[in-house]
């Protein structure tokens, strides 16, 4: 717990907003070959709502060997009612339920005929070579197998959206999900469609099969690169016009709505998620803020966990005016079964920073209560569920999304900068689509610009040529979309710009827009139709600079009184704002190895401040000061731990009441509470290993019992200890305080722990612990000068055992298709893994804050 001692609460306005399922993660919930019957679906979804879940997304593939008498047929009369169940059961519990338009990914299944499937193209001097590709739907559930549709042919997806209008025909309203689902884009070796010539010739005003050999890459560089891109902009158009909107009218048609991961395709991937209701992202890869650990980075380095690249889905969702943004949340994370809810708060950052408010684990597996530990999994995620250990404290971690998310979901997006996106310059380039790794991010000048502003603490929005078209300019100069205002446009270092957002952007500009050009204006146009005179209708427009600004980054944005949040300029620090129509929501993660400590600069107005600590749910009146040199402006004093979070609630013209809020700096121990301790294992498995008694604090593996070698759950420490004997006070000032019945409040430390401790002192819980340091505070008069009872109750992960089980060679990975495989897609064994380390390791200590800084008007 980073966030420090609260001596009261703040008034109403500066509380947690009001929650509901939404704001609360979600999770992706696999049900394996459907095999899912009434009795274990309520059991589960019962289990998700205990935890703090808001939600799940059913997603059917492949099955269970030896299960197969139990797997329903997608879509058929049995499974639509194993549908409606579900859905009335989450209503029933709160919960809400979306599910994919379809099985495995991506769309396509027994209806998609070759004609109708993913096509290849074979380009020469002469033509062009086309033929079914036959890519299948991976992971299809029984039923769903069939070849994938082809993702730029209208009537492909007309064709197979039929046989779910069939199959919905006369399910009850109340039955229907909330949201239909369309995953990242794998329809691989996808090139081409029967009707690619034709909307070619429509949309470019030129025949592709009189420009073969340019096509083919013969020729003239420039203008078979310009032929190339007219290629791609029509594949993104067919995507964006003709092919996804089908899907999302089939959805509002019957009340639902849509989540769709744009990425990975070759359209402009900001007009693709602006079709969807809640355009989603997603990242891999470590979630700590530890550098990357030996191995995993073979497949995840720092591109697959770049908050950058999900600013594209959240930049759709506040420039199309919709209200969420979700993420595919935990996937691929670490090994299997090493996962620890640490690294999840810490990645769970990583996406609010970018804008997310909705995130998805990824995910929960359904499983039925007969199946044999750790019983039905998914090969492809952190394993969410109820019978991994780390699910035990799980609600601590969720209640802290949820809080976080209540905040990001409250008033609107806050960015100061809308950046335009060059896709035409990537067009240009021949290169590869914008997919989930974001190491292409560094390669161009528009992700150039926006680490820039990242890392200056300036907030922005990307936008497309097409989404530009909906701004409209307020008295103020303001780019309003909807609820989403904007204080600039930012042109990145592009060379080519169509002539038709060029005379948007003027257009603009003349209606008081500050439209910024970063270094140089565009110098051409994309494309190869009409190209002469596109080419000077575009001079036309460059020969009136008046309306622009052009120059270097950092002074173009000071002219326009553009200014970053002076905490997100620190190396290592995550932010996001949200405004509100009397202040501002800031939250602030320190994601470096060191403390985050001093007063920041603040970017708007500050009358006042709340501090808002996600964690505990605790808050107080922050520290403010008038900003040295500008009177207009403020500081705000921040301490934060390394891998923590507070939100800054700030109000731009009226005074908060309330109790300041301190942030405590841990001195060094007064006292510690040494052995022996009772160690006794209160659930998990294999078997509950015997109870014994712990001179020293040390793993619990290592106590010589083999079984606490391979369990996997949860052990209760007991220790009764009094403040006498070694307890010492260092300094005069202290032992002042100290007096009497010892009633200051103290941090209880308890040093190393393996994974996460809920503690309870003399009958009172004190909260649950998920990650370092493991402190938390004793309340005042709690902590008595003899007769105490401290209680640790800690969990630990499954790793050790998921190790014995391949130790011992148990076929517990009994699943279809690919099985069970490691983050290298090779066969998973954790045989030769080591024993991991587990339980209260310590040292436990007392130890006396000292505060770094007080809020409140007093600090002034």
């Amino acid at each position: 717990m980073s966030a420090g001692f609260v001596w009261g609460a703040t008034e109403e306005a500066a509380k947690w907003p009001e929650v509901d399922a939404t704001c609360k993660p979600w999770a992706y919930n696999w049900w394996l070959g459907s095999a899912v019957d009434k009795e274990n679906l309520t059991k589960e979804l019962e289990r998700y709502r205990d935890a703090g879940l808001g939600g799940i997304h059913i997603v059917p593939i492949y099955g269970v060997k030896g299960a197969e008498a139990r797997n329903i047929k997608y879509l058929s009369p049995q499974w639509m009612e194993m549908l409606a169940f579900a859905v009335r059961e989450g209503k029933r519990l709160g919960l809400g339920v979306d599910m994919t338009t379809g099985t495995g990914w991506c769309f396509g299944g027994p209806n998609v005929t070759p004609e109708m499937g993913c096509q290849e193209s074979k380009i020469s001097e002469t033509g062009v070579l086309v033929h079914p590709k036959g890519t299948m739907v991976k992971r299809a559930a029984p039923g769903g197998e069939g070849l994938m549709i082809n993702p730029f042919y209208g009537e492909a997806m007309r064709q197979y959206l039929q046989r779910f209008t069939a199959a919905f025909a006369g399910q009850p309203s109340d039955a229907l999900p909330r949201a239909m689902y369309h995953d990242s884009y794998e329809y691989f070796g996808a090139q081409w469609s029967p009707d690619l010539l034709e909307e070619f010739a429509k949309r470019r005003g030129y025949q592709l099969q009189d420009q073969w050999p340019l096509f083919a890459g013969k020729g003239d560089r420039d203008a078979a690169a310009r032929v190339r891109a007219d290629y791609k902009e029509t594949i993104s158009d067919l995507m964006v016009e003709k092919v996804f909107p089908q899907w999302v009218q089939w959805s509002h048609d019957r009340g639902i709505l849509t989540r769709d991961q744009a990425h990975g395709s070759p359209a402009n991937i900001l007009d693709l998620y602006a079709l969807s209701d809640i355009p989603e992202t997603e990242l891999f890869g470590r979630g700590g803020r530890d550098p990357l650990k030996s191995g995993f980075d073979e497949r995840f380095g720092e591109g697959w966990r770049d908050p950058l690249f999900c600013k594209f889905a959240s930049s759709a969702a506040h420039v199309a005016g919709k209200k969420r943004a979700s993420a595919e949340y935990g996937t691929w994370m670490a090994e299997h079964f090493c996962e620890t809810l640490e690294e999840l708060k810490c990645f769970a950052d990583r996406f609010f920073a970018a804008g997310i408010n909705h995130v998805f684990y990824h995910g929960c597996v359904y499983s039925p209560d007969d199946a044999v530990w750790p019983g039905w999994l998914f090969y492809a995620a952190t394993e969410m569920n109820p019978r991994n250990s780390i699910w035990h404290d799980a609600p601590t971690l969720n209640t802290y999304i949820t809080r976080c998310q209540s905040v990001l979901q409250t008033g609107a997006p806050d960015n100061e900068v809308l950046l335009y996106w060059p896709i035409h310059d990537r067009w240009h380039k021949s290169i590869e689509d914008v997919g989930v790794d974001g190491r292409w991010l560094g390669s161009e000048p528009g992700p150039g610009v926006a680490r820039q502003l990242w890392s200056q603490g300036i907030g922005f929005d990307y936008v497309s040529d097409r989404l530009l078209q909906r701004a409209a300019i307020s008295g103020r100069g303001e780019i309003n979309f909807g609820e989403s205002h904007y204080r600039a446009i930012v042109v990145p270092s592009a060379t080519h710009i169509p002539v038709e957002t060029l005379e948007l952007l003027q257009k603009l500009a003349c209606q008081g827009a500050k439209v910024l050009f970063v270094d140089h204006l565009p110098s051409d146009v994309p494309g190869f139709g009409n190209l002469e005179a596109r080419r000077a209708a575009l001079a036309i427009l460059l020969s009136d600079k008046a309306a622009f600004r052009v120059g270097a980054l950092a002074p173009i944005l000071a002219e326009a009184g553009i200014v970053g949040e002076g905490v997100a300029q620190q190396p290592g620090t995550l932010m996001v704002r949200r405004r509100m129509d009397d202040g501002r929501y800031l939250f602030v993660a320190n994601q470096s190895i060191k403390p985050l400590s001093g007063w920041f600069r603040l970017a708007t107005p500050a009358r006042s401040a709340s501090i808002m600590d996600p964690m505990t749910g605790q808050t107080g009146v922050a520290a403010l000061r008038k900003a040295e040199g500008d009177a207009a402006k403020a500081d705000v004093y921040l301490h934060l731990e390394p891998g923590h979070s507070i939100i800054l609630r700030t109000f731009a013209d009226r005074e908060i009441a309330g109790q300041p809020w301190i942030w405590p700096v841990a001195q060094e121990s007064l006292m510690e509470i040494k052995g022996p301790w009772q160690v006794a294992f209160k659930q998990g498995g294999p078997v509950l290993p015997k109870a014994y008694e712990a001179a020293e604090l040390g793993s619990w593996t290592k106590n010589g019992d083999p079984e606490t070698e391979r369990f996997g759950g949860t052990a209760v420490y007991r220790k009764a200890f009094d403040l006498t004997g070694e307890f010492r006070i260092q300094n005069s000032e202290d032992s002042r305080k100290m007096q009497g019945q010892r009633t200051k409040s103290l941090w209880l430390d308890l040093g190393s722990v393996k994974q996460s401790a809920r503690v309870t002192l003399n009958g009172q819980s004190l909260g649950t612990l998920i990650m370092a340091p493991y402190r938390v505070m004793i309340p005042q008069g709690l902590l008595k000068a003899t007769g105490n009872e401290l209680v640790v109750e800690v969990t630990n992960l499954s790793a050790n055992r998921i190790r014995d089980l391949d130790l011992r060679k148990v076929p517990w990975r009994i699943f279809k298709e690919i099985n069970f495989v490691n983050y290298s897609y090779k066969p998973f064994d954790a045989s030769k893994w080591p024993v991991f380390e587990s339980g209260l390791l310590g040292p436990v200590t007392l130890r006396l804050p000292l505060p770094r800084w007080t809020g409140g008007a007093a600090s002034r």
